[in-house]
């Protein structure tokens, strides 16, 4: 009795299929990103030079330690106290003379700080901090800036800072988008964000 040869299977259709599963899994597939704060770098400079001094009394210092507990100027603090805190300090407004502010509604008092353009935060953090309270102590900071920075826009231009830059980004914007980035500029020049990050230490 002769031998039956098996049969060929013809795999030209198997491949088809493989390819246009893989389209359908490229196109359907969501691909993760990394998320992070949205910071902007200073320029390079060409020749590096000497900071000017900063007074001590315009430096708002800001630490978490490895147990995430949040001090302010050496004495331990709530997170819900700290914009309130941080606006106090940028708003002091205790300089005289060419230090003055004239637009600070804070107490004027001359052992903090002179005005806001002076005024720096400085942020510093344990290596053993949470990356979570420090995410939310730096909004907490940011959102400092951000009532101080609508407050003098809503004053000046009858609207708030955070829709100038909505309309200003907005492609649907049909007003002077020239004149709208000159009243942002001067808004962020009454309160600029000088947010200092120091590198993350270890300590006892």
């Amino acid at each position: 009795m002769a031998k039956r040869s098996a049969p060929e299977v013809n795999a030209g259709s198997m491949a088809d299929i493989a390819f246009l599963l893989l389209i359908f899994f490229l196109v359907t597939t969501t691909i993760e990103t990394d998320k992070g704060l949205n910071s902007k770098l200073p320029p390079i400079e060409e020749e590096p030079q000497d900071p000017p001094p900063v007074k001590q009394k315009n430096i708002f210092l800001v630490l978490i330690n490895g147990g995430n507990e949040l001090f302010v100027e050496d004495d331990k603090m709530e997170l819900t106290e700290l914009r309130e805190s941080a606006i106090e300090f940028l708003d002091n407004g205790g300089g005289s003379g060419s230090e003055a502010c004239e637009y600070c509604q804070g107490q004027g008092d001359p052992e903090s700080s002179d005005n806001p353009v002076k005024a720096i935060i400085s942020l510093q953090n344990d290596r053993e901090t949470d990356y979570s309270m420090y995410i939310a102590v730096r909004n907490e900071l940011t959102a400092a800036y951000n009532f101080l920075r609508d407050r003098e826009a809503q004053r000046l231009f009858g609207t708030s800072f955070r829709k100038m830059e909505e309309d200003f980004n907005s492609p649907e914007y049909d007003g002077n988008k020239a004149q709208l980035e000159e009243n942002i500029k001067v808004i962020r020049e009454m309160f600029p964000m000088k947010l200092s990050e120091a590198e993350p230490k270890k300590r006892n």
